[in-house]
């Protein structure tokens, strides 16, 4: 939601599952992988060709994957339209947490010059045994803010980060900022559990400022 990363690794993904023999449905794709750690993620490609191909491809993929991935990022990563302007207008505590790995994570904030806005508080799936649709990774940033999960607010863009949070038990709202966002991701945020939805950080940037606003005002 900070950083626009998931339209262009869905792209990357796609492709490279495609040469495979793998292909996905994108919005189906979207609502499955989305979120998911990067260990996760190799998981449940590999249990999707063991079912579709008849064999494991983790391990023939992930080299070239990861390059084509920090490639496309360094040349093409930017923020998501607005979240800078509204991240510098928040007086909340605030912390990212995410599914990619610290050094990848990092990279990316440092590179649309968001890390500031957030260190120390920059949470990875590095950080815990089980990572997203798991509860971990939110409730580890809450404890380091030192809050209490149901005070938390999460803005989430997929199906398994608002599973997650919900586990965790904070309120969640989903987020159509991104540009892998389709037609019907709103609906399956909801279902999965978001109590709203934000079409992006020029709608989300008031709402977040009318819940730091003083008692009465």
């Amino acid at each position: 939601m900070l950083v626009d990363s998931e339209v262009l690794a869905l792209e990357v993904e796609l492709a490279i599952l495609a040469e495979q023999g793998l292909e996905f449905e994108r919005e189906d794709y979207v609502t499955r992988f989305m979120g998911l750690s990067y260990q996760s993620f190799h998981d449940e490609i590999d249990r999707e060709a063991q079912t579709r191909l008849g064999r494991s491809i983790s391990e023939v993929i992930r080299d070239d994957l990861a390059t084509r991935l920090r490639q496309t990022m360094i040349a093409r990563l930017t923020e998501v339209p607005g979240a800078g302007a509204a991240v510098a207008g928040t007086g909340l505590l605030k912390a990212v947490a995410s599914s990619s790995t610290r050094e990848g994570l990092e990279r990316k904030l440092r590179q649309v010059g968001l890390w500031d806005a957030f260190e120390p508080h920059v949470y990875s799936a590095d950080h815990v045994t089980h990572a997203k649709p798991a509860p971990d990774l939110f409730l580890h940033a809450a404890q380091a803010l030192g809050i209490d999960p149901g005070a938390c607010l999460v803005l989430e863009d997929s199906v398994n980060g608002v599973i997650a949070a919900r586990r965790a038990g904070m309120r969640v709202w989903g987020f159509l900022g991104g540009g892998h966002a389709h037609d019907r991701l709103g609906a399956r945020l909801l279902a999965a559990g978001a109590e709203r939805l934000v079409q992006g950080w020029h709608d989300a940037a008031p709402l977040l400022a009318a819940l730091n606003a003083p008692a009465g005002r």
